[in-house]
Order: C-alpha cells, then structure tokens, then sequence
C-alpha cells in the first residue's frame, strides 16, 4: 500500500493512503498524524480535526503527562552513555548467563543459544529451537525482575504459550513473580527509553 505524506500547516502530518475511512492517530509525544484516503477533500479532513480537537487534546495532554512521568522513572536509572553502555552489556551478559543457568535446572530444560540484545519492545523471547534472546537493559533492573524475566522465557521451553498452565509454571519457580510484572509495567518503559 503506496502512502503519499504531506505536511501540513494545520498542527498535523497528513499520509494518503489507498484506505476507505478518515484515522487520527495521536503519537507517544503528542503529534498528531491523520491517515485519510488518497481522494479525500482537504477541508474534510480539517472539519473531522475541529470536530475532534476536544478529543485531540485530552489525548496530547494524557501521553505528555505519561512521557513525563517516564522521564521521571528514568531518573532511578544510571545515564547510559557511548562510555559506559559497552560495561553494562558484559555486565548483562554475564549475569543473565549465570542467571539461565541457574534457573534451567531449576524449571527443568534445557536451552540453546544465549543472545544479549538492544530491544525496544521486548524484554526476552524463546525461539522453539530453545535459543534465547534477552535485551542487555534488565542489568538495570532490579535482581528480581532479571530473575522473573530468565524464568518466563524457561518456562516457554515448556509451554510456547501464556495458558494457566505456563504461569503456574511460572508461579512454580518464583512465587512472587506478580510483583517483578507490576515493577515492569510500571517502569519498563522508561527503562528501554533510558
């Protein structure tokens, strides 16, 4: 789908696109994109913006408050930097190895290769080849959410799902795993942003 993007001087980015329907989509920082049909009239798309400025800028004004208050729990992180971000990555892949390790037997698998990542969306993953992936970042988290995370992406070496079955699992190993998945949502973001 071929998209034609336009900037405009109305406080939005235009994209044409072949779809049928008008879209408004607020970003994390609070620019607003408009996503409208190639053919679509221009005042359209301006009278669908006034009708829902309202709504534009309830939008704008929550994901401004939630980007500040990430910047906020960012402050509880070391500052990453091009001199330091080498260390915390062996420091990371030490740790998570001893960490897997640890946990296998513990879980009962066994597992492939270990790979240190720089993700921005995900914390691990676990190929069905056993391989895993974790972002060199959860070295900044607390012991027990690197721990929580290790023993999910083990787990999945069981259950390549997130049934009941695979958190009792889950549960099974680290009792208290709710607590480390709460300090993730709450902090996660303004980790991997860090």
């Amino acid at each position: 789908m071929k998209k034609q993007t336009e900037k405009t001087w109305g406080g939005y980015d235009l994209i044409r696109t072949s779809r049928k329907t008008i879209a408004i989509q607020i970003t994390l920082d609070g620019d607003v994109t408009v996503r409208a049909p190639k053919d679509c009239d221009k005042e359209e798309i301006d009278d669908l913006i006034r009708d829902r400025q309202a709504w534009i800028e309830e939008k704008r004004a929550e994901f401004l408050a939630e980007k500040r208050e990430r910047e906020r729990r960012q402050e509880q992180f070391p500052e990453i930097t091009p001199e330091n971000e080498p260390e915390f990555r062996r420091l990371a892949k030490e740790k998570i190895r001893s960490r897997v390790a640890f946990f296998a037997e513990r879980v009962g698998v066994d597992y492939g290769k270990i790979t240190i990542k720089d993700t921005k969306s995900r914390w691990g993953s676990c190929s069905y080849q056993g391989n895993l992936n974790f972002c060199w970042r959860l070295i900044l988290a607390p012991d027990e959410v690197l721990d929580y995370i290790v023993v999910h992406e083990l787990c999945h070496r069981l259950e390549m799902n997130h049934s009941e079955r695979f958190w009792a699992e889950v549960g099974r190993v680290l009792p208290e795993y709710e607590k480390s998945k709460e300090w993730l949502k709450e902090n996660g973001l303004a980790l991997l942003e860090r």
